[in-house]
């Protein structure tokens, strides 16, 4: 029995000697930590790090289709032609968008460094360039890319005479009567000076054949702004260096109170070099002239006005108006409600009119591209926003 006991005893201990040797020799990797995409809520909300580095990234946009009828404006009712006889048809005016926008921040010692961008990409079957529209691919636009840094702002932005005064009421086809031109590169300073007093200087190229600058003098834009609980006031003036015109806008926003807000724009501008009926580049037959328009003063004559407001049926529901005219006697009125299907989805379908003071003066088509003195118009979006 000692024996057969031995042998056993020994027979364990060698397969234990051997199992453990057998462990020994196998090495598990321990895994890699993982580099996982960590939120940055200095901003707000959406913003996340770019792995490696210190900027925050944020990424949106939206997605719009638009369906117009009647003849105002950019949404006119299109015009087709019959495919059998070629007859002058009435169609719907369709557009969609797909619309692309980022936002970066960083800190830095000089402050903080921002950076925007919003690229637009259309499918539309509107083309004033041909007798009858078509659907298509209607063009891609960079309406902006900027940098700043603390207060200094450069690249392409939209008018200061605009964005810092604020765009009219909250209508889609709020430029019926139109309050500034909008696309232009910026060389722009932002001032805060803390219990609701803030200005703005911006230097602009402007655009377009009469709005971009014809030397090394720029436009020129100024605003101060005073904002409270119960809204703020508004002032910008603009220097148009190619005609050498002012104009300038003051604006009142008033909060009543959870469901209601409303606003007030008038501005006045000079046009004494604007009132040109041609201008031409060399080689050309002539150009349209602005008929008493700059690149800041586009309303007709000498002053103009924009009321309107919103009023919240509830969290989901809201009703907008905005009326406005101007010292051509151009008026109009636009009035929507907006529904807001899930977050994130809303349905807004409008009705506009437009009167214009001046019709057949220069043509025959008013100011708002309808051929008609008395214009209507409605116009159904759809806009998937992210």
């Amino acid at each position: 029995m000692n024996i057969k006991s031995l042998l056993l005893g020994s027979a364990a201990a060698l397969i234990a000697v051997s199992g453990a040797r057998a462990a020994d020799a196998v090495t598990v990797a321990e895994p890699e930590p993982a580099e996982y995409v960590k939120i940055c809520d200095v901003y707000g909300s959406g913003y996340f790090y770019i792995p490696g580095t210190e900027t925050c990234l944020r990424i949106g946009g939206y997605v719009r289709y638009d369906i117009g009828v009647g003849d105002i404006g950019s949404f006119d009712g299109a015009a087709t032609a019959d495919h059998e006889d070629f007859s002058r048809q009435e169609t719907f005016q369709k557009h969609a968008r797909f619309t692309l926008k980022t936002w970066t921040g960083q800190e830095t010692e000089l402050g903080t460094l921002k950076t925007y961008t919003e690229t637009r990409f259309n499918f539309a079957n509107r083309n004033a360039a041909v007798p009858y529209n078509t659907a298509r691919n209607s063009g891609v636009s960079l309406n902006f890319a900027w940098i700043q840094l603390g207060g200094l702002r450069v690249g392409k932005d939209e008018s200061a005479f605009n964005t810092f005064i604020g765009y009219a009421g909250n209508v889609i086809q709020d430029t019926l009567v139109p309050y500034g031109d909008f696309d232009t590169n910026v060389v722009q300073y932002y001032f805060d000076a803390g219990n609701g007093f803030s200005a703005v200087v911006s230097l602009e190229e402007g655009s377009g054949v009469k709005g971009t600058i014809d030397s090394y003098v720029p436009h020129v834009v100024g605003g101060v702004k005073y904002t409270q609980g119960w809204g703020a006031i508004t002032g910008v003036v603009a220097y148009d260096s190619n005609y050498e015109e002012v104009a300038g806008k003051v604006r009142v926003d008033f909060n009543v109170n959870d469901a209601i807000s409303l606003f007030g724009m008038v501005g006045y501008g000079s046009d004494d070099n604007l009132s040109d009926p041609t201008w031409a580049i060399p080689g050309t037959s002539g150009i349209p002239g602005a008929q008493g328009r700059g690149f800041f003063k586009q309303w007709g004559g000498n002053w103009a006005w924009w009321v309107g407001g919103t009023y919240k049926f509830n969290e989901k529901t809201s009703f907008n108006a905005q009326v406005s005219g101007d010292d051509d006697k151009n008026y109009a009125v636009a009035a929507n409600i907006a529904y807001d299907v899930v977050p994130g989805f809303t349905v807004t379908a409008e009705v506009d009119w437009a009167h214009d003071g001046k019709f057949n003066q220069f043509g025959n088509f008013n100011w708002t591209g309808a051929d008609k003195k008395n214009s209507v118009g409605g116009l159904l979006r759809f806009q998937r926003s992210f």
